[in-house]
């Protein structure tokens, strides 16, 4: 992930994953609205690198819309690869000045700050082992972030074990693709009743709602960026634990200006 400065400067990384695609009235319930808490403000999260014609790392920085920038994916492993062998001219350093935490890095001249766990497949075996192992790294003077992108359904079967660890910065959940916890043009109330046993339930730091940049982005799951900022924001913005919201992905943000139709309303 790479951060980007915008008022509150936070973090970038490399996300480890599986390299997949990887209210009847459509009003929220008086329920929700009933809701106690004061709106927090949020920012904004983007998945780049799945498409050439997304742009570069460094334009999608300097667009100044997104505080975190997750290089997707580092899918391939063994046979004495590097990723460094096929990664992208264009990745840049992140725009916070930090020590590398080694001279040597796989990734050139790229300096990344965090892992993000997208598992969607295989086995659930040892992520919690893995994200020990990694935060470990931060007692040697550098912050290394972590962060999850489980989908929807909760519990998660691939990342619970991991996420139970309380090590995790941010979890962008998956409010896509999993038709029981997302919207759907008659039915928010999915959504907002597994948004918040997400923020009842896991200790991340914060926890921001992952959505579609298009309809063509995700199999399932889109929500209009009207929808979004009038109906589902002022409901779940309500959470200590609301972060933003995480949007899959650069390629179809550049083509519908999700982010930017967002922006002033996460």
């Amino acid at each position: 992930m790479t951060r980007t400065r915008r008022e509150n400067p936070k973090s970038g990384q490399i996300r480890v994953g599986s390299g997949l695609n990887d209210i009847g009235s459509g009003r929220v319930s008086g329920t929700w609205q009933a809701l106690i808490g004061a709106s927090h403000a949020g920012s904004i999260a983007i998945y780049w690198g799945q498409n050439g014609n997304e742009g570069t790392l460094a334009a999608t920085c300097a667009t100044g819309r997104y505080t975190y920038v997750n290089i997707a994916f580092l899918n391939q492993f063994g046979n004495c690869r590097s990723p460094e062998s096929t990664w992208p001219a264009t990745v840049i350093q992140h725009q916070t000045v930090t020590p590398p935490l080694s001279s040597s890095r796989p990734l050139g001249d790229a300096v990344l700050d965090g892992i993000d766990f997208d598992i969607e497949l295989g086995s659930s075996l040892h992520y919690d082992d893995l994200a020990r192992s990694l935060s470990a790294y931060s007692n040697r003077g550098r912050k290394v972030y972590l962060t999850a992108a489980p989908q929807c359904p909760f519990p998660n079967r691939l990342l619970g074990a991991a996420l139970n660890t309380s090590l995790f910065d941010y979890a962008w959940i998956q409010f896509y693709n999993n038709p029981p916890c997302q919207y759907t043009s008659v039915n928010v109330n999915n959504l907002v009743n597994s948004w918040n046993r997400w923020t009842s339930s896991i200790n991340a730091g914060n926890i921001f709602l992952g959505l579609p940049t298009a309809s063509a982005a995700a199999g399932s799951g889109y929500v209009s960026p009207n929808v979004l900022t009038s109906q589902i924001l002022p409901v779940i913005k309500r959470s200590s634990k609301y972060g933003g919201v995480m949007l899959w992905n650069k390629f179809d943000d550049d083509r519908n200006s999700y982010s930017a139709s967002i922006l002033a309303s996460v």
